[in-house]
């Protein structure tokens, strides 16, 4: 891609999420989002292969689809209301609508089929983007609503952490498993955002530094998949002993950085005396568990039966900087420590 090109669809990705942040109309935020929607899709198709076409042709329909059910919520708001505001968005048949359209453009449960699928036909670099930034715009606009469909966010919630890990289960494409990955944290995040959404907020903070050392391990490490995972030993042996950290950290254990939104959307849904929407998340978010367990096995206590020499060579060369993967794999790790910080800041 040539770096003019570059520049400007870097520029349109930031701008249209801004601009659906900072907006309080519904067209603005709408527009907000188309920008963003046609600012990847160069970054997703400058490979030229038929799986990155697929995936490029699957994201720009749910897309569009999600855009188009939105623009009609609003409008239909505005027709019975009176009101383009969206924290003003009161009818219950609107709002349930809207909700719906954001959880399609999140990839959220059960309209979550989409997003292992467009992950897998990208670059490493662009589901990042995918996983991360692409998700900013419509939690931001998720956020805004009123809180008066809890039961629609609880089914939400609940069904996107139980598909996340169940989905994850069988998989052996490293995408694939970021993907569902990506849909069980989105789960916990919309399961708080009704009744304390600066919590949905250190949520989605936490996930994006924890996605943000997998992708560069992985892009470092050049695996896509976990048999190439398990040959990692011999390419970089320190990465390979610190990423089952990660890999757990994501799954939500302690003393690690992944455990502290669960810790406390835990603790909030029992002070909302919500004894069984907590059981059923924590138990749900043990089969996330199961399959980051399953890549750390094949990671470090497993040898690949096709070692061959043309693919297996005895060292990778970081011809990029490691600083990023620095920064991130220590914040995925020890972030935890800054807890009494974190609940300092989230709990006004």
């Amino acid at each position: 891609m040539s770096p003019h090109i570059l520049i400007i669809m870097v520029f349109s990705l930031s701008m249209g999420t801004l601009i659906t942040i900072t907006s309080s109309h519904w067209l603005l935020a709408w527009m907000g989002l188309e920008i963003n929607t046609f600012a990847i899709i160069p970054f997703m198709t400058q490979k030229y292969n038929p799986r990155a076409m697929e995936a490029t042709i699957k994201y720009f329909i749910m897309q569009t689809t999600a855009a188009t059910m939105l623009l009609f919520a609003s409008i239909s708001n505005a027709w019975l209301m009176g009101q383009w505001d969206i924290q003003q968005m009161t009818h219950p048949i609107p709002l349930t609508m809207i909700s719906i359209a954001l959880a399609l453009k999140l990839g959220l449960a059960p309209m979550h089929a989409w997003f292992p699928e467009v992950l897998q036909g990208s670059n490493l670099t662009t589901g990042l983007i995918l996983s991360t930034w692409q998700k900013l715009a419509p939690l931001s606009l998720m956020l805004q609503l009123p809180t008066n469909n809890t039961t629609l966010l609880t089914i939400l919630g609940l069904s996107s952490i139980l598909m996340g890990g169940w989905g994850g289960l069988n998989q052996t494409q490293l995408r694939k498993i970021l993907g569902y990955s990506s849909v069980a944290h989105l789960g916990w995040m919309i399961l708080i955002l009704q009744y304390m959404p600066s919590l949905t907020f250190l949520a989605f903070t936490t996930y994006i530094i924890l996605t943000f050392s997998m992708f560069l391990t992985f892009w470092y490490n050049k695996s896509t998949t976990i048999n190439a995972l398990s040959t990692s030993w011999t390419k970089a042996p320190i990465l390979s002993a610190i990423t089952p950290l990660m890999l757990l950290s994501l799954g939500g254990l302690p003393p690690l950085t992944g455990f502290l939104p669960k810790w406390m959307i835990l603790s909030e849904l029992t002070k909302q005396e919500l004894m069984l929407t907590a059981t059923m998340a924590a138990l749900s978010a043990l089969l996330s568990l199961y399959f980051y367990l399953r890549l750390s096995y094949a990671m470090t206590l497993t040898t690949a039966p096709n070692n061959l020499p043309a693919t297996l060579p005895w060292r990778i060369y970081f011809l990029q900087p490691t600083t990023p993967l620095a920064i991130a794999t220590t914040l995925s790790v020890f972030l935890l420590r800054l807890s009494p910080t974190a609940l300092a800041l989230f709990s006004h």
